[in-house]
């Protein structure tokens, strides 16, 4: 359960915040863009901790300053230290405050549990471990809701199932050329959390930017696969990126789609294509090209 309104495109904001200026603040393009964001149509924001080193939640948090009757919602998520890769009970909570002094907020509606690849399972849930210091930040009313955001499909099972968790983020698994996080999706839904389906684009490739796929370059069968998905959108009047923003929009299990978001126009443009009619039709005839071969292997 989310427990606040989203809208069918969320807003990701790992690019927001760069490059730094000399002293370390964020780039000033920043702050066009945030302002973007806060008065873009999309309800939810997306940032981390980590993103630009803190730089994205200090350019939110100044934009908001500036435009305080925004309206939208600004959701969070703890990171593992960066220099030494901890991630306990004290960590969680650190990164909590880190990101609350930034935002200007002294309370989050939804905090995750982001990219917990530094520790085991095993650690997180122990006495003193990551999941104690998001339950206290729950239990104290300082976050609304908490969640897991990563990845790998088996480490992010073994959290979904644990039950200890109100939403799932997950990213690049569920896109036009990698369906593999349909039966976690499901799993989240049956247990009755929210589900956040972030890189609809896969990165660049499906956005037709480049050809790497989850953060890897594409082998030469999935950009051929590509390329037929490409002349199938366009027998249908349809760009690629318009097919892939709307294969996620159109799961019901989905309640919003995770978008980054890197220029102040790109927030019009997202809008547009969400907006953009898709026939039905297309749908199996992208299904009669056979499964894409993902370069995701977990």
């Amino acid at each position: 359960m989310i427990g606040f309104p989203v809208s069918p495109v969320s807003l990701g904001t790992s690019f927001l915040g760069n490059p730094a200026q000399p002293d370390g603040s964020p780039a000033p393009e920043s702050a066009a863009l945030a302002l973007a964001l806060l008065t873009g149509p999309s309800a939810v924001i997306d940032t981390s901790n980590n993103y630009a080193a803190g730089r994205s939640e200090t350019a939110l948090g100044l934009a908001r300053r500036a435009f305080p009757e925004h309206g939208k919602t600004i959701v969070t998520k703890v990171d593992a230290d960066a220099g030494t890769g901890r991630f306990d009970r004290d960590r969680v909570w650190r990164s909590f405050e880190e990101s609350t002094a930034r935002l200007g907020l002294d309370r989050l509606p939804l905090l995750h549990l982001h990219d917990p690849y530094t520790i085991t399972v095993e650690e997180a849930f122990a006495p003193g471990g990551a999941v104690q210091g998001l339950r206290e930040l729950k239990e104290q009313g300082l976050v609304g809701a908490i969640g897991v955001a990563a990845g790998e499909i088996a480490l992010m099972t073994r959290y979904v199932t644990s039950g200890a968790f109100d939403v799932l983020l997950t990213h690049n698994r569920y896109t036009l050329v990698d369906r593999r996080a349909e039966p976690l999706i499901a799993e989240a839904v049956a247990r009755g959390m929210g589900v956040f389906n972030a890189a609809p684009f896969g990165g660049g490739l499906l956005a037709g930017r480049d050809t790497r796929y989850a953060y890897r370059e594409a082998s030469p069968e999935l950009l051929a696969w590509v390329d037929r998905a490409r002349d199938v959108c366009a027998g249908f009047g349809l760009s690629l990126p318009v097919a892939a923003l709307h294969f996620s929009l159109r799961n019901p299990d989905i309640d919003s789609t995770v978008v980054g978001i890197g220029r102040v126009e790109r927030v019009a443009d997202l809008e547009a294509m969400r907006t953009s009619p898709v026939p039905a039709e297309l749908w199996p005839a992208l299904d009669a090209l056979g499964t894409p071969p993902s370069t995701i292997e977990d």
